[in-house]
């Protein structure tokens, strides 16, 4: 498991034909504060993880929430909009106005603050996703810069040591390896392949199919191609 030291690993992978096994060090660290995500810009961690919780009668209340209500959001916006942005939009969702409603938005408007500091970014690219199958369920390293996850709801992402991502990334399902897991509200932001010099942290979403588990994952990236048209407040 992660202590608060660097853990340094080496991580092997294929180039060129397969012939020829290169070795890089992949670094994990973790961290007791929001500011210390900013570790993630040295050249040599590709992960860092905000060991946080929220509060249990947060989580109770999201327990408690109908499926149909659990919001499924996607937008490109100004950190400082965050708010004015998600609150129609929870309202469309049929999310009732609460104070437990209040802070899951200043805790997602908290995160985008430290996220477009961390990658330098004037708009982030929001997910709050409702997730009840087995969604990216393979073993993967993203395709890009920075990635910061948190789950809100249910199981969190699962990720692989570096030392045993090769095995992971080959055996997909068949794995059987040793796997790591986010806590409940844990923050992580990984390093991706455009960024990495070790092709980033290898992870998945965690299989739930037809185990009636539901989540709620919070995903955080900079603006790409792929985004939506940057939120206005006159939309």
């Amino acid at each position: 498991m992660l202590d608060e030291k660097i853990n340094e690993e080496m991580l092997a992978y294929q180039t060129g034909s397969g012939s020829e096994i290169n070795k890089r060090p992949a670094a994990i660290k973790s961290s007791l504060t929001l500011g210390g995500l900013d570790q993630i810009k040295s050249p040599h961690i590709d992960l860092v993880i905000w060991h946080r919780t929220l509060p249990d009668h947060f989580h109770n209340w999201l327990e408690c929430l109908l499926a149909s209500n659990l919001p499924q959001i996607r937008i490109l916006v100004a950190p400082d909009a965050v708010s004015s942005a998600l609150d129609p939009m929870l309202d469309a969702c049929g999310l009732p106005i609460s104070a437990m409603r209040d802070f899951l938005v200043n805790d997602i408007s908290e995160l985008v603050h430290a996220f477009s500091i961390i990658t330098e970014s004037e708009l982030v690219d929001v997910r709050l996703e409702h997730i009840d199958h087995d969604s990216c369920w393979r073993f993967h390293t993203d395709v890009v810069d920075l990635r910061l996850l948190t789950t809100y709801l249910g199981p969190g992402t699962e990720w692989v040591s570096p030392v045993h991502a090769e095995n992971a990334i080959i055996d997909q399902k068949k794995y059987s390896g040793p796997l790591e897991q986010l806590k409940l509200a844990e923050v992580a932001v990984f390093k991706g392949k455009k960024a990495s010099k070790t092709n980033g942290i290898v992870h998945r979403s965690p299989p739930i199919e037809d185990s009636g588990a539901s989540r709620l994952l919070l995903c955080l990236n900079k603006r790409s191609e792929v985004s939506p048209p940057a939120w206005k407040a006159d939309q």
